[in-house]
């Protein structure tokens, strides 16, 4: 039975780590943190990473955790609404989906779905040495063990990607913003809305529904060349929001109070992950580590559930075979990753203008798209991109083309 080892526990982790383990695989799991991660910003599933949820089995408790989000609302400084966005305007292609979900209480779902996988908390990978017939990893916790195989799946800031690859500066590149994320009690009901107020110098701060109505995850986005920060000082990274935001209308201020006491505040770089070969020798890459399209692009959490089916399928069908399964793993995925990458139109500057003639030019811009006349047009224009992928039935029971060939070849 092959070992593989995967690091990082989020979405992408979890979701290879199910699939290796149905496929005969021996996985492990190593994650910073000391515990699966709670909150996040809202996620979706829809198109194929909706089937591979299907295939796993998780869909009932996805269906039982999601939101319920009416669409976008644009709100001015004094919170009247400048413009709006149904969720079903775009047919599905829009920026809130039908299938919405908490990332937390996703990662929480697929770490459910392991259990009996070996997962290492609080623990990370520190050196990574591979041969002909293994890879030897020293872990931050003065461990040594031995593996077939290693997968990064940890986020932008890939560790597995440094180590194996080459500096973070070679892969992944700055777009021009920030973004934090955190719990709050809600400064008003949002009644299913996911509001956004936009003022001038490229400031974003949206508020979306929680399961409670009595909170919200505030999401504060700006506009920004390089900052260098430490990005394990949680309070620093808290007093540069604050700098950024101090002084804003609408609820910015009640926003602001709470910061201190949110225990899943996270703050990340609008940045964008391209990795040309996603593999070298026996480690390789899935998810944001290997290909990001920003939170901008809206994709990652589909990315990383469909790499994550895929490469294990793939190592399936050639019993292991990594030297086999990684080209042809990125071969399948590479039409999929360069469509999702896409960023949506206007890209940073039509999502957070940065004087207020941007801002009411974006609004007016929305409100026609939405009116009576043109909405309908639109729907035709704006219909989602078929995904640009098949996936295969992997299973052993009806048997993957590549692992058919390979019998018949035998």
């Amino acid at each position: 039975m092959k070992t593989v080892l995967i690091s990082g526990g989020g979405i992408a982790g979890p979701a290879l780590a199910f699939w290796l383990r149905r496929f005969g695989f021996a996985p492990t799991v190593v994650e910073i943190a000391t515990a699966p991660r709670p909150g996040g910003q809202t996620v979706d599933l829809r198109g194929v990473s909706r089937v591979v949820a299907e295939r796993m089995g998780v869909m009932p408790a996805v269906t039982q955790q999601k939101m319920h989000e009416r669409g976008l609302e644009y709100v001015r400084a004094d919170g009247t609404r400048s413009a709006v966005m149904h969720a079903d305007l775009l047919d599905g292609a829009g920026p809130v989906a039908e299938i919405e979900i908490l990332r937390g209480d996703l990662a929480a779902i697929l770490t459910d779905a392991t259990a009996g996988v070996e997962y290492l908390y609080g623990d990370s990978i520190t050196e990574l040495h591979q041969d002909t017939r293994g890879v030897d990893v020293t872990f931050a916790s003065g461990t040594r063990r031995r593996f077939d195989l290693v997968v990064g799946a940890d986020g932008v800031h890939s560790r597995v990607r440094r180590l194996a690859f080459g500096a973070e500066a070679e892969y992944v590149h700055h777009l021009g913003g920030y973004t934090s994320y955190f719990s709050v009690e809600s400064p008003e009901p949002l009644d299913h809305w996911f509001k956004v107020y936009t003022a001038p110098r490229g400031r974003w701060v949206g508020l979306r529904p929680d399961h409670d109505p009595q909170c919200a995850k505030a999401l504060l986005s700006f506009r920004s060349p390089v900052i260098s920060y430490d990005r394990r000082d949680l309070a620093a990274q808290k007093r540069l929001v604050r700098e950024q935001y101090a002084g804003l209308g609408w609820h910015t201020s009640k926003i602001l109070e709470q910061l201190d006491g949110a225990d899943d505040f996270y703050l990340d770089s609008t940045s964008r992950v391209v990795v040309p070969e996603w593999s070298r020798g026996r480690i390789t890459l899935v998810g944001d580590a290997g290909y990001c399209g920003s939170p901008m692009a809206g994709h990652g959490t589909a990315l990383s559930l469909v790499g994550a089916y895929v490469l294990a399928g793939e190592l399936a069908a050639v019993d292991g075979d990594h030297a086999r399964a990684f080209p042809a793993y990125q071969a399948r995925m590479q039409a999929y990753v360069d469509q999702r990458m896409e960023l949506p139109p206007g890209g940073i500057k039509m999502a957070m203008p940065m004087s207020s003639f941007g801002i009411r030019y974006r609004d007016f811009v929305l409100r026609t798209m939405t009116s009576k006349l043109m909405s309908g047009v639109v729907a035709k224009m704006a219909v989602a991109k078929p995904d640009a992928i098949e996936l295969p039935d992997y299973s052993v029971e009806r048997g993957h083309p590549l692992r058919v060939a390979t019998e018949q070849a035998q």
